[in-house]
């Protein structure tokens, strides 16, 4: 399988945290989602494969360009950041004339289409928009100037979900023609469970999982029952347990749940309960 991103071996080390040494790949063609809690290393890991700083160790490699030799891939990618980069003043107008100048391929007639399906006047000002007009605007840039790469770093927080639904849509129709990927990174697992065919799952600086989500979602299980039951099992096989006062709940392997007892309760599990548990068995 083609890759749009490999990292191999990268490694950031700060004063109080480390990004320790995590390989991946990003598939062609797909959605790959990247999450983990705050601090797990997402960010630092997105601005080592955008170039805006400079990892320890390690190789990255995208679109079939090696990082560290060149920047000329930045023109394939397209990249909408959580905190806005437009000046405030700018009219949507003025954002176009700023951003066309940096890409050889800047296509203005696409960039209207994008603004006329948002509904997005070009006289307004930056200022003047939503958080989600703000977000829509850095798609329609990122998607002007023939990027086969769209590099999303929690586009969609703060948004209401008819927004959100709507983003969600426009990048399933960017990878449907199998040559376009999208690297997305958010905390709204929800959108993740929809659009996503690839999950890099980072805690605490350190890779737990990488493939397939539906793998990924079938591979655990959410698993209560009350102190008794809790006593006959073998809790080091538990993650992330937390004990109340009639019972606990924690997340368990399915490989290790087939042997348990009937009266104990397992459920299916949501990417956003397999991070708080396995954040929580992390600390």
């Amino acid at each position: 399988m083609d890759n749009a991103i490999k990292v191999n071996g990268l490694k950031k080390k700060y004063k109080q945290f480390l990004l320790d040494s995590i390989s991946f790949d990003v598939p062609k063609g797909y959605i790959t989602g990247f999450i983990g809690p705050n601090g797990s290393g997402k960010t630092t890991t997105i601005k080592s494969i955008l170039s805006y700083i400079r990892p320890d160790e390690g190789k990255i490699q995208v679109l079939d360009e090696e990082v560290k030799e060149s920047n000329a891939y930045l023109e394939k990618i397209g990249v909408v950041m959580d905190a806005a980069f437009l000046v405030k003043d700018w009219s949507v107008k003025d954002v176009e004339k700023s951003l066309a100048p940096f890409y050889s391929n800047w296509d203005s007639a696409v960039f209207h289409e994008y603004l006329e399906r948002f509904r997005i006047h070009e006289t307004l000002k930056v200022k003047e928009l939503s958080r989600g007009m703000t977000v829509k605007l850095m798609i329609a840039a990122a998607l002007s100037h023939g990027a086969e790469l769209l590099v999303l770093d929690e586009p969609t927080s703060g948004l209401d979900p008819v927004a959100r639904e709507e983003i969600c849509e426009i990048l399933q129709e960017f990878v449907r023609d199998e040559r376009h990927s999208v690297f997305f990174s958010t905390h709204i697992t929800s959108d993740l469970e929809e659009i996503a065919d690839y999950i890099i799952f980072l805690i605490n600086g350190k890779i737990v999982y990488k493939g397939e989500k539906d793998q990924l979602m079938e591979n655990y299980l959410l698993i209560k029952g009350g102190k008794k039951e809790l006593q006959s099992l073998d809790q080091e096989k538990l993650i992330g347990l937390r004990t109340h006062a009639t019972g606990f709940e924690a997340v368990i392997l399915k490989e290790d749940a087939t042997h348990l007892k009937e009266q104990l309760i397992m459920e299916p599990i949501s990417l956003e309960k397999l991070i708080i548990f396995f954040n929580r068995g992390a600390l």
